[in-house]
This record gives C-alpha cells, sequence and structure tokens, in this order.
C-alpha cells in the first residue's frame, strides 16, 4: 500500500487493519500483513522495541492490539509475575497486561469495539498505538526489577513509578 503522496491528515476512515497500515507507513514503522485481518509491526519505545499486533474481528467490529515488549518470564518468577500483573492492571484504565501461556510472554492487550461500519479513524489508531506503547513504557522497569532485580512484585512496582524530581 503506497500512502507516501497522501499527508496524514488526508486520510480517511478505512477497515481497521488498512488504517494502522497507513499509519505505520507514515512513520515509518515497519509492519506486514500477517492475513487479511492481521498486522504485525514493530515500534520502539523509550526501553526496549515493541512488537505489535492487530488483529481485526468483523462479526464483532472488534479491533484487538498486542503489544509484547521482548519479555519472556522465566517459570521461577512466574507466580511473582502474575502477582505484579494484578497490581499493574489496577493502574490501568483501558488494556490489561496478561502473560501468554505459550511462551511466557508478556503483552498488553486492548480491545477496542467499532461502530457498524467498522471503520477505523486516523485519531482513534494513533490514540491506540501510542497509548499502547505509553502503558508498555510506563510498566516496563517493573517487570524488569521484577525479573532481575530480585525486587518483590510491590517493590517493583513502586519502584518503576517513582517520579523523578527535576530535569537531567
Amino acid at each position: 500500500m503506497d500512502i507516501g503522496r497522501k499527508p496524514l491528515e488526508e486520510m480517511q476512515d478505512s477497515a481497521p487493519v488498512d488504517m494502522l497500515v497507513q499509519l505505520f507507513e507514515a512513520r515509518g514503522w515497519p509492519c506486514e500483513f500477517l492475513g487479511d485481518e492481521e498486522l504485525s509491526g514493530e515500534i520502539q519505545g523509550a526501553w526496549t522495541q515493541y512488537q505489535i499486533r492487530a488483529i481485526w474481528r468483523q462479526e464483532d467490529h472488534v479491533l484487538q492490539l498486542l503489544c509484547m515488549p521482548d519479555i519472556r518470564v522465566p517459570d521461577a518468577r512466574r507466580r511473582a509475575s502474575y502477582e505484579l500483573l494484578a497490581l499493574v492492571n489496577e493502574q490501568l484504565w483501558l488494556g490489561h497486561f496478561d502473560l501468554w501461556s505459550n511462551g511466557n510472554i508478556l503483552l498488553y492487550r486492548h480491545g477496542l469495539m467499532l461502530g457498524d461500519d467498522g471503520l477505523l479513524s486516523l485519531p482513534m489508531a494513533q490514540s491506540l498505538v501510542e497509548s499502547a506503547v505509553s502503558e508498555c513504557d510506563r510498566f516496563y522497569p517493573a517487570f524488569q526489577f521484577l525479573m532481575w532485580g530480585d525486587k518483590r512484585p510491590r517493590e517493583a512496582l513502586e519502584a518503576a513509578l517513582v517520579d523523578p524530581m527535576g530535569e537531567a
């Protein structure tokens, strides 16, 4: 899909996966179709590269977005990870973090219900992707503290949510 000549502001509401492809291409983020209704792409966050997957379920008018920060939870940290997931999810208004049982992969998941027309606007697409990356960036340190910093779940979350004072 070539949108190189079309500015973001001129994009019309489109089928969800098509709109996300346009957004990714306009921003220079790599992406590819995994099927007619599924997209995979990558976005550089503040801490790491995130894999983004979008899956459109036309029969339900639901677009599901997955954002994966490439954190695999070792079996020894699985129980503590579930506790941290519960604490983190209490902080979220939209979406949630989950641990995929296939491979113990940490992910952020958000479902967006679209109207009967099944179209996604550019502002909705941008908001969906930006909020997923923002939440992953916000809580990435907590999962790192838990996995590699030997902190307990509550300590990991508190350490990650400390607001820095001033500017560096």
